[in-house]
């Protein structure tokens, strides 16, 4: 059975909550047996949501070990990993002291705020031999996995070109708003259009350059409106857009447009559409599963059967880092075209 410490009870270390639940449930040998977050509180039930405390009854703490202190959690329990779920800035040093505990981890996207930080996870997860793995959960998502599929197949032929987008109201729901704030979030490059970076990265490759146009919207934030272009050897047209300041009950959205020489994918409104260059369009069947639910399960089995971490290797999500970076030079340089080094 595997022991898993989760580390922030926030929205997404509940997201995280439900799937390892799920899989309890499912007869997969795993448990989380000790639950860590500063605000007390939250061990009763309540959240906040926007700038408001509210109940919920959703949740059933009482059988887990309950620490508002993580170093003492790290101590006193016998775990196989953590699974970090705190804001960015706090990624580094909690992964690292798991790590040097000899423990495994599992961190929530983006690794870190910065490449530096991103190095010493990685150098401390190969000096204490233990598995260090980002939770860029689109790597895991259904309908991305079949666009990774289509461009490593080759059954469209080369990719001409690509464009995602992500986007929705203001991230004002965190605690003390630290998902606005630059410096505890990385603002919209480092939460929201890391996503779409790391797909870039990881369907093709590191760009030769990267030329972004972006700006500021919401106080004491980084930049909240992004377009970015990345220049490949070959030509393709690829693009992503980010913006986290849309108007009125929008929501949320993500998708993509990738045309191959032979037909394109379409996803948006959830829904993926298939276009071949010579038939009729059609919805192929997918996993109902999240990208959530993947990823745990994944490290997981990766934990219980010692098989290296390869679909979302730390050295590859730290590259993704690297390319935001550049995209963040670009910016301040007002667009100029900066080389991903």
């Amino acid at each position: 059975m595997l022991k898993v410490g989760l580390v922030g009870l926030g929205f997404m270390g509940r997201a995280h909550l439900k799937n390892y639940v799920r899989l309890q449930e499912e007869g997969f040998p795993i448990q989380v047996t000790a639950i860590c977050d500063t605000d007390s509180r939250k061990f009763q039930g309540y959240f906040t949501e926007g700038n408001m405390q509210v109940a919920s009854t959703e949740f059933d703490f009482s059988g887990y070990a309950q620490y508002t202190d993580y170093s003492r959690m790290l101590q006193e329990e016998e775990l196989d990993f953590v699974d970090i779920a705190l804001p960015t800035f706090l990624h580094k040093s909690t992964a690292i002291a798991a790590l040097r505990r000899g423990l495994h981890v599992m961190c929530e996207k983006p690794m870190a705020l910065n490449t530096q930080e991103g190095r010493e996870m990685i150098e401390a997860a190969e000096q204490a031999g233990k598995k260090l793995m980002i939770a860029q959960c689109l790597r895991f998502w259904p309908e991305y996995e079949y666009l990774k599929e289509t461009v490593e197949s080759g059954r469209y032929g080369k990719v001409l070109a690509a464009s995602f987008f992500r986007g929705g109201n203001p991230p004002k729901w965190t605690h003390e708003d630290w998902m606005v704030l630059e410096d505890k979030s990385g603002g919209g490059m480092m939460d929201l259009h890391i996503h779409d970076i790391d797909m870039v990265n990881w369907l093709f490759g590191k760009p030769e350059s990267v030329t972004t146009l972006a700006r500021h919207v919401l106080p004491g934030s980084a930049y909240d409106i992004i377009s970015t272009n990345y220049k490949y050897p070959d030509h393709k047209v690829v693009n992503c857009q980010v913006d986290r300041v849309l108007h009125g009950d929008f929501g949320f959205e993500m998708s993509f447009r990738v045309n191959f020489e032979g037909g394109n994918l379409v996803f948006e409104k959830r829904g993926l559409k298939d276009y071949p260059k010579d038939g009729k369009g059609f919805s192929p069947e997918l996993s109902a599963d999240t990208g959530y639910y993947r990823e745990i399960r994944y490290f997981a089995e990766a934990v219980m059967n010692d098989t290296p971490i390869e679909k979302s290797a730390p050295e590859d999500t730290w590259v993704s880092l690297q390319i935001a970076e550049a995209e963040k030079l670009s910016a301040e340089s007002d667009g100029a075209s900066v080389s991903v080094a």
